[in-house]
This record gives structure tokens, sequence and C-alpha cells, in this order.
């Protein structure tokens, strides 16, 4: 009898390759696969250092593979095939999830964070890419499914054109700040819904809620901020590939994605502002809560002392033989009691 034991690829091929695709300017991408992608870089020369010179493919060909570092064999193969430098290697072993786009060795190193946003998400189910983009190279790596390489791919089978690798990166960050756009506008909505609640005085229950959306949108700002700052820094130096066209795209992403992090950052206070709010008003409730206790407590002070002065069972009570006993001590507490009263609600009135 004869088993199959050919090991799961969970979406990804013997070589850890999620998707490949070949693209020649002004035409769609073709899906390649692992044996075709080393085909072809075996006719790319062997030093990173010449991948921007000729090479004997057709003008303007490139190629964007994407891997499943959960696959054991996807670090060997871009070992044995791809001549990437030490530190994109380094970056995946260290597992730094700071957003970050670098300019090394003529290429550009970028460390992008998905945001698939969830209230309930834990922080490591935000995931994270890994991205090496060269003349006639890009190379992303994942360990988790990530929504924005999704619509890429979405958008290079649905037959867009790409016609330099910056193009794909470019596409890439605008599909990440339009996800964001996305989270600033549910969040607004919620924020909105709970701020109605807390004018109308219903509940204060929402506390937990903007709690949460709070932390999350902190999160992903700190993940998200380093971003344009580091793009910036790009594009005062970028690799001579880099065409004018395609720096005038980066900047004009990042400055889109700035204005997203703005919005993101005023969202962010605007919910730190409600529950300032919402905890002063918690505040004066269980201060007039306290404030009612206390004067039930004072109020009854008169009385109980008199009650345990008259109930000891000793001899010379006063007024225990005179009739009208009873009622005179009744006078006396009804008075003790309502100068207390006034006393307090006098101090109330003062003290705001």
């Amino acid at each position: 009898m004869n088993l199959n034991l050919a090991p799961v690829t969970y979406g990804s091929d013997r070589a850890g390759l999620v998707c490949g695709f070949r693209f020649t300017a002004g035409q769609a991408g073709v899906p390649i696969d692992a044996d075709d992608a080393a085909q072809w870089l075996a006719l790319e020369p062997s030093a990173s250092s010449t991948l921007a010179t000729a090479a004997p493919h057709d003008d303007g060909e490139f190629l964007w593979l994407h891997f499943n570092l959960a696959h054991v064999s996807s670090e060997k193969w871009m070992h044995a095939h791809l001549d990437l430098p030490e530190s994109f290697f380094e970056a995946l072993r260290e597992g730094s999830h700071s957003t970050r786009i670098e300019h090394q060795h003529g290429a550009l190193l970028a460390v992008v964070n998905d945001v698939m946003f969830d209230f309930e998400q834990t922080p490591s189910d935000i995931a994270t890419l890994w991205v090496y983009t060269h003349e006639r190279l890009m190379i992303t790596a994942r360990l988790k499914p990530l929504r924005s390489i999704d619509r890429l791919r979405a958008s290079v089978r649905d037959g867009e054109r790409f016609d330099t690798p910056a193009e794909l990166l470019i596409h890439l960050l605008r599909d990440q700040a339009d996800l964001l756009v996305t989270i600033v506008r549910r969040s607004s909505t919620e924020v909105d819904r709970l701020e109605d609640q807390f004018l109308s005085r219903k509940s204060f229950d929402n506390r937990r809620d903007l709690g949460a959306m709070r932390r999350v949108l902190v999160r992903l700002q700190r993940l998200l901020a380093p971003e344009p700052g580091s793009i910036f820094r790009l594009l005062v130096r970028p690799p001579a590939w880099l065409s004018a066209q395609d720096v005038q795209s980066l900047r004009d992403s990042t400055e889109e994605f700035s204005l997203v992090l703005g919005d993101l950052s005023g969202l962010a206070e605007r919910i730190k502002l409600l529950q300032e709010e919402i905890a002063a008003r918690l505040t004066e409730q269980s201060n007039r809560t306290l404030f009612t206790l206390t004067l039930v407590t004072v109020l009854a002070l008169p009385i109980n002392i008199i009650a345990g002065l008259f109930g000891m069972n000793v001899g010379g009570i006063p007024l225990a033989e005179n009739r009208h006993g009873f009622w005179f001590m009744v006078l006396v507490v009804v008075s003790f009691t309502a100068l207390t009263g006034w006393w307090g609600f006098r101090r109330r009135s003062g003290g705001r």
C-alpha cells in the first residue's frame, strides 16, 4: 500500500512560495512558480550589486516573489537562488515590527505592518511583512496572511499593470493607507455612538469599549508612525534606479499616509477626552452619593448620642420622673438634628 507522504504546504509550494509574478513593461503580470523563478534568476548576474546592469531578459522585465516564512524551505530557497543582503535575513530573524523603509546596498528594505483591524485583537495578531525591492526584483515574506498583500495580488491578477517594482511597493503602501482610512471611519462612527449615549446620560458602561479602542489605535499609531519619517529620509537620497515618477509617487503616498496618521492621532485624543469626561462625571456622582451617606450619618448622630446616654442602667438619669421628659428629649433631638442638617447643607453650598 502506497501512502501519500507529501508535506502539507498550507497555500505555498514546496519552496515556500505563496505566489510569484513576472512583469514586463506595459503588460500585466504573469504567474510563475518556484522553478520558473529559479530559471529566470539563473540568467541574472550573481552579485546583487549588478542587478541594476543589463541582463539577458526583456527590457523592463522584473519579478515579484512572495514567500511564507512559516514554511521551512522558504529561507533555504532564498539563500540558494537570491543574492539578498544579509541585513534582510537579519531582519527576518530579529522579527522587528518597527515600520520603516531603508536604503541599503542600492535596494529598498522595508518592514510593513498589516492593519488587520479588530478591536478584540491581541497585539500578537498584527502581522508584519518584510520587503526587499530592487530594480528587477521584489521579494516579500510574511509569517501570517496579510490583507494588504492579498489586495495587491488581486490587483495583479485583475490585470493591473506595473512597470517597476517600486510601483508594487507604492501600491502596497497605498493599500495600507486605505485600510487605515477604513479604521478611522469605523472608529469615528463607534465613538460618535458612545458619545451620544454619554450625552443622553443613558449609561456609563461604554468605558470598557472606549478603552479597548484607544489601546488598539495607540498601538497602530506606534507601529505605523515611524514610516513617514523613514520615507522622507529615503527621498533625500533615493536609489539611482528609482525614476523621478516613482520618487514623486512615494512622496505623495507618504503625505497621504501622514494625513491618515494625523486623523488616527486626533481620534485617539478624542477618545481620551471622552474617557476623562466620563471619569469626571462618575467622580461627581460618587461624591454626591458619599455626601448623602455622610449627611444621613451626621443627622442620626444626636439621637444616637442621647439614646446611648439615657440607655445606661445607672442612677441619676435626668427627667426619669418627669411626666413630660420624653417629649422634652424629642424636642432636643429634633432641634440638634435640624441644626446639624442646616450646618451640613451650608458647608456644601459654600464648598461649590
